[in-house]
């Protein structure tokens, strides 16, 4: 991969792009030349690769909590909206913000810039990861209270929640570490640490959780333990490569100066990727109030349909990211044409993929709800959200790509404006289903089909009728 030479301090002007600085250093990136496929795959194809693993990791997961009884899945239901509001800020908000604004310095050849974002990064992870673990230790509980959490399923909500986000700063530092090799243009190096910590966890988490001959093991805070010390592990590793040149230059923290524009370059496309986040956080923990309405049983088969989502998810975030780092390198350049067509090209190939996935367990959602569950009743509530829901995974992976891509070309209004309008149908959706209709549980998984209905096409169409262009000069 190309590199910088960043002994020069010569930044430019804002918004100027910087003039090479050696021919070893070209001011056209192979990010904003190469064939966009074959770019696409090699950005996408670790990061995928790695989610798809994670996918039969999440279904050990689902597995590891059922053996601990309905309380524990109930309350891991209760706990995971939290986890994916994390994590999906850390790696897709402010990762994707992180790695869209080293690709657009990267293709913009904005040097000074590309060394000094790390910095910038870095503190906007701690702050973050500070905020997360004050939340979980004071207002989580609380919240799973209102969600339907009561009795043991609370209690144990409660512990795994501490343990788990008190490791918020391991979290929130590795996908820093993640998102600014990616946004150098290198996804197999997080892709393959991330693989093999993955492989480590599965044996880790079972011996922690289940316990081992006499002993019962810690329950669901063994999981959150095994998630902490291979997240650890990554962190150091990870560190390694950044500070040996593993995005083609060396990092310094000598002369870096703080300064306001790089921040707000970080957090202006952060923050709104964080509020779709958490509109999309939001909505869940909504319908998971709902569900609870129902009773343990339903609550426990939601989380078992909503595992199945999670899993889905992970596609369109590996192609995703591949988009965030290719759109902003070409938006970076002022390569317009080029970011569009590779939006188009990322998001129909997560609509088929994700769609496959829906469609075929569609078809069989009683096999798929009695991997996790033998309670008549646990079952009936996850075959019911997977026939209803299900089948709309793919437009959600249509949208939630074209989220990715929009980050890298920093123009978020789009992709806000869906989030809030799909949080609107859904939630709406859902309360009119229950309490004016009366269609009871099937008409809450009803609202949520078509709230990711509403924004795929949403976030598709607009694409469509207004590609992107280059901002008027005032």
């Amino acid at each position: 991969m190309t590199g910088f030479d960043l002994s020069s301090r010569d930044e430019g002007r804002r918004g100027e792009p910087v003039r090479p600085l050696s021919p070893e250093f070209p001011l056209s990136h192979p990010l904003v030349t190469a064939p966009i496929g074959r770019t696409l795959l090699r950005l996408a194809g670790p990061t995928t690769g790695l989610m798809l693993v994670q996918i039969l990791i999440a279904a050990i997961d689902v597995y590891f909590i059922s053996r601990l009884g309905t309380d524990a899945l109930a309350a891991s239901t209760l706990v995971f909206p939290f986890q994916m509001l994390m994590l999906n800020i850390a790696f897709g908000g402010i990762g994707g913000s992180v790695a869209s604004s080293l690709a657009r310095a990267i293709g913009g050849a904005r040097h000074g810039d590309a060394c000094a974002l790390i910095v910038h990064a870095l503190i906007v992870a701690v702050a973050f990861a500070s905020a997360f673990t004050v939340f979980a230790w004071t207002v989580a509980p609380w919240l799973y209270g209102l969600m339907g959490g009561v009795g043991e399923s609370l209690q144990q909500a409660v512990r795994y929640s501490n343990v788990w986000f008190g490791g918020a700063v391991l979290f929130w530092i590795f996908a820093t570490q993640s998102s600014l090799l990616r946004g150098a243009g290198d996804a197999a190096t997080p892709g393959l640490y991330g693989l093999v910590g993955s492989l480590v966890y599965v044996p880790l988490a079972g011996l922690l959780a289940l316990g081992v001959g006499e002993w019962p093991g810690l329950g669901l805070v063994g999981l959150a333990l095994a998630t902490m010390i291979t997240t650890a592990a990554n962190v150091v590793l990870l560190g390694r490569v950044l500070w040996r040149g593993g995005m083609g230059f060396v990092p310094t923290l000598v002369g870096v100066r703080l300064r306001r524009r790089l921040f707000a370059e970080i957090l202006r496309v952060g923050l709104l990727s964080s509020l779709t986040t958490l509109m999309s956080n939001t909505t869940a923990m909504v319908m998971s109030g709902l569900v609870g309405r129902f009773g343990v049983a339903a609550l426990a088969g939601y989380g078992i349909g909503v595992r199945l989502e999670s899993m889905a998810t992970p596609i369109a975030f590996g192609i995703g990211i591949g988009l965030t780092t290719l759109v902003g390198a070409a938006a970076g350049a002022g390569a317009w044409q080029r970011a569009v067509r590779a939006a188009w090209l990322g998001g129909l190939l997560s609509f088929g993929s994700i769609g496959l996935m829906g469609w075929t367990v569609a078809l069989v959602p009683e096999a798929w709800a009695r991997l996790f569950a033998t309670d008549a009743a646990v079952i009936h509530a996850g075959v019911a959200y997977i026939t209803r829901v299900a089948p709309f995974y793919c437009l959600f992976g249509l949208g939630l790509t074209l989220y990715f891509a929009s980050q890298g070309a920093g123009r978020m209004a789009v992709p806000v404006f869906a989030a809030g309008l799909r949080m609107v149908a859904t939630v709406v959706g859902g309360w009119v289903a229950v309490e004016k209709l009366d269609l009871g549980l099937e008409g809450v998984f009803a609202a949520i089909a078509a709230g990711m209905a509403v924004y795929g096409g949403l976030m598709a169409g607009m694409l469509l009728i207004a590609p992107w262009r280059p901002h008027r000069q005032a």
